[in-house]
């Protein structure tokens, strides 16, 4: 992937533009990919916590579910504006405080004693701080520092995610599991606090900022930072919302959200448990998730690169839909053949949708488009909230998560053919920056 040879350039002013052997691009996406890893750990613990503390505390699913739901809500209500705020003051600063957030909002949690008290730790804090290391960060450091390769960068950067999965699941399982979810929660605050160093030593905000184009691009100054990125982010929102495919790609990434954060990240542990599977055993297999899912996003990233982004998202939400429909029948005490098919199949297409909706962003909204990102991935997370609470309830009313799984399993063939019929831009249509 490295980037051996360059062509020489100079800056505007007539300095040469450095031309190193290995692009700093590469760096820095590895810098972001190890953030990422690092506060993926806050993900992996909202469907371990389900089981614990409704035996514990004795509140409802549906309780917790709506702390959940908070969480999830202002993980995506805050990345459009984490999309503006960076351009206002930087990716490592806001990148740090929002790992500091995180980290203050998951120590917390330790000590509380009443409901509300979750919604406010671990729905609000977490929330606001996760919302700042959303896609929208992996969105924001792609369009500045790769012209060539974007696709590719855009799965490698979303599967960190997953990686982190994969790395804190089974451990944050084990310490549920034996030593009982508070110890879990500090983990989850060190991960968060240990990333902080990377951040702020070794990523930088612009090529510009080390006399570098961006890989495979031509040298440009950095942007002056941009004042009033509340207001710009809205003023964005307002101009995609008089858009159709905003809408297409928002109401289908909400879906994509109620069927994977919403409903297997946060549903499928306890859900697993229903049927007489260990904490442990169910945890490991949303871990192998993680494993296909980097797998899947980075293949869906070189798909990207060359095949319509329309397309690959109508077969990935398709056959996401189609393998929902099962896993009612495949739940059982043990892990079994047909299980493993399923959480392989379900891992391949986890998050492989995001590559070709960041593409579509970035072909109807040109520069302003890790902003509309932020609103689309905004549009994921509430779906993801949704049904999260949805789940929990459904699960205290029926006793059962049957008719959830089918249910999303309908809005995937929904969202399946809203990808299809987003248009293609025309060249007039494509929003400037700061529109």
């Amino acid at each position: 992937m490295a980037q051996t040879t360059e062509t020489p350039a100079r800056t505007p002013g007539g300095g040469p533009v450095r031309t190193p052997r290995v692009h700093r691009a590469w760096s820095v996406a590895a810098v972001t990919f190890v953030t990422i890893i690092g506060a993926a750990a806050f993900a992996s613990l909202p469907g371990l916590l389900i089981e614990p503390l409704h035996a514990e505390l004795h509140w409802s699913r549906g309780t917790i579910g709506f702390a959940i739901s908070v969480n999830l809500a202002l993980y995506g209500l805050t990345a459009p504006f984490a999309a503006a705020l960076m351009d206002r003051f930087g990716i490592r600063r806001v990148v740090a405080a929002a790992l500091a957030v995180i980290a203050l909002g998951s120590l917390l949690t330790v000590g509380m004693t009443a409901a509300w008290q979750l919604v406010l730790y671990w729905g609000v804090l977490v929330g606001l701080g996760s919302g700042s290391m959303a896609l929208a960060f992996a969105a924001t450091v792609t369009n500045r520092w790769f012209v060539a390769r974007r696709g590719l960068v855009t799965g490698l950067l979303t599967a960190a995610g997953a990686s982190g999965q994969l790395v804190f699941l089974p451990l944050l399982s084990w310490l549920v599991e034996r030593h009982g979810w508070r110890p879990a929660a500090v983990t989850v605050a060190l991960a968060a606090l240990a990333v902080v160093p990377f951040v702020w030593l070794l990523l930088r905000d612009h090529p510009a900022d080390v006399r570098l184009a961006p890989y495979g691009g031509e040298y440009a100054e950095k942007p002056a930072p941009v004042p009033g990125a509340a207001r710009r982010a809205v003023a964005v929102l307002s101009k995609a919302a008089r858009t159709g495919p905003f809408w297409l790609l928002a109401g289908s990434f909400a879906i994509c959200g109620a069927s994977t954060n919403g409903l297997v990240r946060t549903h499928f542990v306890p859900a697993a448990h229903d049927h007489g599977m260990p904490i442990t055993a169910a945890a490991g297999l949303l871990a192998v998730i993680g494993v296909f899912d980097v797998v899947g996003t980075v293949a869906s990233g070189w798909f990207t690169d060359r095949f319509s982004a329309r397309r690959l998202l109508a077969v990935y939400y398709a056959l996401r839909g189609i393998s929902l429909c099962f896993l009612p029948i495949l739940l059982a005490p043990s892990v079994h053949p047909p299980m493993l098919f399923f959480i392989v199949f379900y891992g391949l297409d986890w998050v492989a949708t995001v590559p070709p909706t960041m593409a579509l962003c970035r072909e109807h909204f040109g520069a302003d488009s890790a902003i509309v990102f932020g609103w689309v991935l905004a549009s994921h997370q509430v779906g993801a909230a949704a049904v999260a609470f949805a789940g929990g309830l459904a699960r205290d009313v029926f006793g059962t998560y049957d008719v959830v799984w089918y249910a999303s399993g309908a809005l995937c063939a929904a969202a399946a053919l809203m990808a299809l019929v987003i248009s293609r831009p025309r060249p007039e249509t494509v929003l400037p920056a700061g529109a």
